[in-house]
């Protein structure tokens, strides 16, 4: 794919990181493509004002959170809001939904505005309504437009009347040219907790939002998003299996919590929400795991035991390949390239790592991770930025054959990568390119 400077340079910047890149995801992608269809066809039928649950599964390194934000640039050029939230025990523990649905706010993400997107999308639908109004002719305009804000929000009010008030609130704030209050009474929509009791007050409101509000609040969310002219909203709950590691009481909940989130999605109550998983097989099939609440094991249970190739993208829960040498070496060739277009030193980038050279890096990484090229993505293209692409670019007497020697330190790997290599040797490995 053709994309620009810019963005290439972002591409790069975020794999010498070490990190998986925001944007122009599908100038990476490998072996996603068998998922396109399924996912497009899932996308309308949520446009259309379905709701959709997916369960992502792989080991680690196979790419689980690239698969995530493939999906949600893809939602984007469809029209959609996102939203990516890592599961934490401390940041974002499940079984609160309330801080589930804050961070959710937080990140919320459009083609225009790459996080915090919800005022402008609040603003957009107010305007919304006001252009619907001003079309209508209504001869009393404020009124007319807090009307219509009642009757989009019926549905939501019945639940959590407190939503619409708060949001009513928010309006006549910003009408008495009243920023505190205004952004007070926005913070609370967006379940942040210390809001002033004041603000609340002047808007009838009392308390947070609690973790039964939080799905009435979703709803909201889902009525603002669309009536402002998006899509709907695709949502990311990233590293689900960290639910493995916390105390027995908090995993039961949490995984109540999942469950009552896949329950809802089928019921209906979501029109216009995508909800993403994303897990390793041990979260899927584990003790510790899904399996130990059995109506959400039930619910999300699909057959993985034919080849991989023939694997249903439409199942509820879907596997992702991994990656083999060969596809490793692929996304190796494909960062070059990215890496080196437009640059002066191009042709000599090319020459020095040819796609050979690149093999022999990926060989000498997944060799250095004992065998496991699953794990070694992240380490490899890191590498092959930082320690050999940056230099032949900087330094014209560079050759990565004769000046450079792969080096792998402890410090500068995760966990799974740390496992791969204790297996071998606790310190530092050198290994020679052939």
């Amino acid at each position: 794919m053709s994309i620009s400077p810019q963005r290439r340079n972002e591409l790069v910047d975020a794999l010498r990181r070490g990190t998986v890149p925001q944007r122009s995801l599908d100038a990476l992608a490998i072996g996603l493509g068998r998922f396109e269809v399924a996912f497009d066809e899932e996308l309308s039928k949520v446009a259309g004002g379905g709701a959709c649950f997916k369960a992502i599964r792989g080991e680690y390194g196979s790419g689980k959170t690239f698969c995530a934000r493939w999906m949600q640039e893809r939602a984007k050029r469809a029209g959609f809001v996102t939203s990516e939230v890592q599961v934490s025990e401390t940041e974002t523990p499940l079984h609160r939904l309330e801080t589930v649905y804050r961070r959710v706010i937080e990140r919320l993400s459009t083609t225009d505005q790459q996080s915090g997107a919800f005022r402008s999308i609040v603003d957009q639908w107010f305007h919304t309504l006001e252009s619907d109004v001003a079309t209508e002719g209504a001869s009393s305009s404020e009124a007319r437009i807090e009307e219509l804000l009642e009757t989009r929000l019926a549905a939501v009010s019945r639940q959590s009347p407190s939503f619409a008030a708060a949001l009513r609130g928010y309006r006549r704030a910003l009408i008495a040219n009243d920023r505190d209050s205004a952004d007070a009474l926005l913070a609370w929509v967006a379940g942040q907790p210390n809001v002033s009791a004041a603000a609340k007050r002047a808007a009838g409101i009392k308390g947070d939002i609690d973790h039964f509000g939080a799905l009435s609040c979703v709803q909201g969310l889902l009525t603002v998003i669309r009536d402002c002219g998006q899509s709907g909203l695709v949502l990311v709950l990233d590293e689900v299996e960290t639910l493995q590691r916390v105390r027995g009481d908090v995993r039961d909940k949490s995984l109540n919590a999942l469950r009552q989130l896949v329950d809802e999605v089928d019921s209906g109550r979501f029109p216009g929400l995508y909800l993403a998983i994303t897990g390793t097989p041990s979260f899927y099939d584990g003790p510790q795991g899904m399996q130990r609440l059995a109506p959400l094991a039930q619910r999300l249970s699909t057959d993985f035991s034919a080849e991989a190739r023939f694997d249903n993208p439409r199942a509820p829960q879907v596997r992702l390949p991994g990656f083999e040498l060969a596809s490793l070496v692929e996304l190796g060739r494909r960062v070059r390239d990215l890496f080196a277009e437009g640059r002066a030193t191009e042709s000599r980038i090319r020459a020095m790592a040819d796609d050979r050279y690149v093999e022999d890096l990926a060989r000498a990484v997944t060799g250095h991770l004992g065998g496991k090229v699953g794990v070694a993505p992240r380490l490899f293209l890191r590498k092959l930025i930082g320690d050999v692409l940056d230099r032949i670019d900087q330094f014209e007497e560079f050759d990565p054959r004769a000046h450079y020697k792969l080096t792998v330190k402890n410090e500068e790997l995760t966990r799974v990568e740390s496992a791969a290599v204790a297996r071998e040797s606790v310190d530092d490995v050198e290994i020679d390119l052939p």
